[in-house]
């Protein structure tokens, strides 16, 4: 039931002969997960809010830098070094008190995803790094929750619905059926790399509230077995259609997501270096020669799990090369990831273009220390 309040709030709604009271009952008894608090995150939280989605839960462990605000529109100077998760659900919560938030302040992986994303009807992927995108489509697959995709890139974007069910109870497309392998890494770089237009996240993320408004209040065309394309430079909108692939789809099994290492899969296997340094070999290292070693970190800025014994420099993968000085010659180089894919691709390319000989790779990454030394 609404209140009167409610009934006031979402008269423009409930005018509408498509939505009316029944609609807007339906928005508020949805849980809506939006993954991702950043460019695509802020619009779509933004509506969903608005149009009183009764639940939404959202996940983000990043804070706020200065570089965000281009485009991040939930957020300001004031916000600067906070978590975003606390920011967006202080401001939405003065936006529509009506709406329950949960905040997820972590990095979803194979332990934490299927937990998180049961509880809640549908799914909004606003994420921006394709280990992400396809640990969540399998997750979703896996449980059966819809999920509302969107991309950004320099000055174009992508919509589309995956995994949702219409009243016939076809099975339709998941994300793999469209992108059944990832692209690489250097051909798709993410935003701090490429660069975005910033109203282009806004426009990607409202289409994708719409999509969310859609499925919950069954009106209109959901984007099943389509991929909207988006050109802000041209205004020149695209629509392609694609079919469920049975063999990419039925291959998601809960086995598989349990033992899938996401970053590896979307990075590539990487070439064996003979310069690996185990977390065995590091431990000791640090407890009888600290001073012969330097750590450097190739994540992005906070991206978690951080380990304070390995904090040092941290230099992301996409700006290795432009802060090679920071690299001390006269030390045993320890560079490290997550999982050891993106520190082998640093020491790569550091050994060619600035033909560095003092770099070691930790071998499995923080995801190996945390094994070994919690």
């Amino acid at each position: 039931m609404l209140s009167k309040e409610e009934l006031k709030r979402y008269d423009r709604h409930i005018l509408l002969s498509e939505i009316g009271i029944s609609g807007q009952e339906k928005l508020k008894n949805a849980k809506v997960l939006v993954i991702g608090a950043g460019g695509l995150g802020c619009p779509i939280l933004q509506y969903l809010t608005s149009a009183g989605i009764g639940t939404i839960g959202i996940v983000d462990f990043d804070v706020v830098d200065i570089s965000n605000l281009q485009r991040q529109i939930l957020y300001t100077v004031d916000d600067i070094g906070k978590l975003k998760v606390d920011c967006a659900i202080n401001k939405l919560s003065r936006q529509n008190p009506f709406v329950n938030f949960s905040a997820y302040n972590t990095q979803l992986s194979n332990q934490n995803a299927l937990e998180i994303i049961k509880k809640y009807d549908i799914v909004i992927d606003g994420t921006d790094n394709f280990p992400t995108r396809y640990l969540v489509n399998d997750a979703c697959v896996i449980l059966n929750k819809p999920l509302v995709y969107g991309s950004i890139n320099k000055f174009e974007g992508q919509v589309s619905v995956f995994n949702y069910s219409d009243f016939k109870n076809k099975k339709r497309p998941t994300y793999r059926c469209l992108f059944p392998e990832p692209p690489s890494a250097a051909d798709v770089p993410n935003c701090s790399e490429a660069g975005v237009l910033g109203v282009l996240p806004g426009i990607v993320g409202s289409f994708q509230a719409n999509e969310a408004i859609k499925i919950i209040t069954g009106i209109g065309n959901v984007l099943l077995g389509k991929l909207l394309m988006i050109n802000a430079l041209s205004m020149q909108f695209y629509t392609i259609a694609f079919e469920r692939n049975e063999t990419v789809a039925n291959s998601i099994t809960l086995q598989q997501f349990k033992n899938n290492d996401y970053e590896l899969f979307c990075n590539g296997s990487y070439p064996k270096l003979n310069n690996e340094i185990t977390v065995m070999e590091l431990h000791q290292l640090l407890i009888n020669d600290r001073n012969s070693i330097q750590l450097v970190d190739v994540r992005e800025v906070g991206e978690q799990p951080l380990v304070e014994i390995l904090k040092e420099i941290n230099i992301p993968l996409n700006i290795i090369i432009k802060n090679a000085d920071q690299i001390n010659l006269s030390k045993k180089v320890v560079v490290f990831c997550k999982s050891g894919v993106r520190s082998s691709a640093a020491i790569q390319k550091l050994q060619t273009e600035k033909g560095l000989d003092n770099l070691f790779n930790l071998k499995g990454g923080v995801m190996e220390w945390l094994k070994n030394y919690k």
